[in-house]
């Protein structure tokens, strides 16, 4: 059976994600559902991962209330980072293979999709060693944390297409003092991409890189039976 692509063609709240990561992980380990990649754009929020510290918050929370940006608590791995608008992430519910069984290779893999999909736009990023993510000569342009749970995969990865990154400067990003934040915008200008291309190069990258044919569906629109309810969060 071919994996899930689900795009959400509107911000979705940060916690709303999480409960359907955490439902698509239990169906996923019951084998009641395939591989299933979320495809998506936040609301303003700042996510503290398991290594966050409240000291790598810049402004206040009454100053992030007043912009109207969230602060959370979250399960994956890795330091603070920001969401919002214009930024491409992707959760993907893989269970990984024998093959795949190793956090480093998975790691590897969501690198080279960050710099494969910035390459699709011209735009050059690499590796930096003792740091994860992708990099370009004008700052970080994809952060990655992620959760591994029976060997299935949460959380994931951010990619800047256009976000506000006046933002990033309200948090020290992933802990890294004085590194700049980019985006393809940053770097293109008027060249730069809409978000909706970016999302069709990287699922197409992600079939190549993790070896798995995707159905693409609309969030909005007609879907699978079995993951109807999964994505209704309204109750």
């Amino acid at each position: 059976m071919s994996a899930w692509a689900i795009h959400f063609s509107r911000p979705v709240p940060y916690a709303r994600a999480v409960l359907i990561q955490e439902r698509l992980l239990e169906s996923r380990a019951a084998d009641r559902i395939p591989d299933t990649i979320l495809f998506l754009e936040h609301e303003p929020v700042i996510t503290l991962g398991q290594r966050g510290r409240t000291r790598h918050l810049v402004a206040t929370p009454d100053e992030l209330a007043a912009r109207g940006i969230a602060i959370v608590k979250a399960s994956r791995g890795g330091d603070v980072t920001y969401h919002g608008p214009g930024q491409l992430v992707i959760y993907p519910i893989l269970r990984l293979g024998e093959r795949e069984a190793d956090a480093h290779s998975y790691l590897h893999n969501l690198e080279e999709l960050a710099i494969r999909t910035a390459a699709d736009f011209e735009v050059s990023a690499r590796r930096r060693k003792g740091m994860n993510g992708a990099w370009t000569d004008k700052g970080k342009i994809a952060a990655i944390g992620f959760r591994l749970k029976r060997w299935i995969t949460m959380h994931g990865m951010s990619f800047n297409v256009c976000p506000d990154l006046e933002h990033f400067r309200l948090i020290v990003p992933c802990g890294l003092t004085g590194e700049a934040v980019s985006s393809l915008r940053d770097i293109l200008g008027p060249r730069a991409p809409a978000v909706a291309a970016v999302y069709d190069r990287m699922a197409r990258n992600f079939e190549t890189i993790f070896h798995r044919p995707m159905d693409r569906f609309e969030a909005d629109g007609p879907l699978p039976e079995l993951l109807r309810p999964l994505l209704d969060t309204r109750s």
